[in-house]
């Protein structure tokens, strides 16, 4: 089934808690069509939507939370990316007061004088953490959240590990183009009409974030020290290696070595990112 989450008020917010009611419950293996305003709140370059509580809502601007029935802590949740449309404009911001503005459309940007090749893509999508309470939109966290990663456009999968029954997931952060690591601090933001399919997994337990694009699989470590963020993505990749293929740990970790590849995925949010990918035709 397909469900529908109007822009206003009542279904963005810029912070995460388990303690928000969701903005809507679906079914496992629904699909969710919505649309979100950039990171900044805007939804055209001068126009600036109010959030529901300015006190709390100081985050990126996220649609939810989406509830989804029978979901379990200690489940995996399935994020299939359906589609990602950009706006007609984004923002990329350095140091204040630069900025770069631009014009997206056909599938390219033009700003700078100079055009670039648009993939646009959520830079968040997750959960809340377990604690109570209110937490930042900023850190990428193993229940997902701002990871930034170039790779899930529209046909990937992003696989989850809940830490809240009935998930709560939200989505935001519009990026209709980035480069790994992001490391101005900015993509190029923008809005973003959406769709995501969110299903549940018992027999895929992870501890996280794991996806799948056409080509590749991908692990991911978060952590302030870039060393132990990549340390994490490597030892989820050796977990997938021996799970996916059957490998001793010594093989994987031997096969990995020259298989694999680690990239930043972002140096922009204090919890460094990186991303390990194993190329689906690097193993024969």
């Amino acid at each position: 089934m397909l469900h529908r989450l109007p822009l206003s008020q009542a279904t963005l917010h810029g912070y995460f808690s388990r303690d928000l009611e969701p903005a809507l419950t679906i079914a496992p293996g629904d699909s969710v069509r919505f649309a979100v305003p950039n990171s900044s709140w805007y939804v055209e370059p001068e126009n600036k939507f109010v959030p529901r509580d300015p006190t709390l809502d100081v985050g990126h601007a996220l649609v939810g939370p989406i509830g989804v029935r029978g979901a379990r802590i200690g489940q995996t949740l399935v994020v299939r990316i359906d589609e990602v449309k950009p706006a007609s404009w984004g923002v990329t911001y350095t140091k204040p007061p630069h900025l770069v503005r631009w014009q997206l459309s056909d599938g390219i940007g033009r700003g700078a004088g100079r055009t670039v090749r648009l993939a646009p893509f959520l830079g968040v999508l997750g959960m809340p953490p377990a604690e109570p309470g209110v937490h930042s939109t900023v850190p990428p966290r193993p229940c997902g959240g701002n990871i930034d990663c170039k790779e899930l456009v529209a046909g990937s999968v992003l696989f989850l590990p809940i830490p809240v029954d009935e998930a709560l997931f939200s989505a935001g952060d519009g990026h209709a183009a980035q480069g790994d690591g992001e490391i101005s601090g900015t993509a190029i933001e923008c809005p973003v009409e959406a769709q995501v399919t969110l299903d549940l997994r018992d027999d895929f337990p992870i501890q996280w974030p794991i996806a799948r694009t056409t080509a590749s699989w991908l692990t991911f470590g978060f952590h302030e020290d870039l060393g132990k963020a990549a340390g994490i993505a490597i030892e989820g990749m050796l977990d997938l290696m021996q799970r996916e293929h059957g490998l001793t740990r010594s093989d994987a970790l031997a096969l990995g070595s020259v298989v694999v590849d680690l990239r930043v995925t972002q140096i922009a949010n204090k919890t460094l990112g990186v991303h390990a990918v194993l190329a689906d035709a690097a193993l024969g």
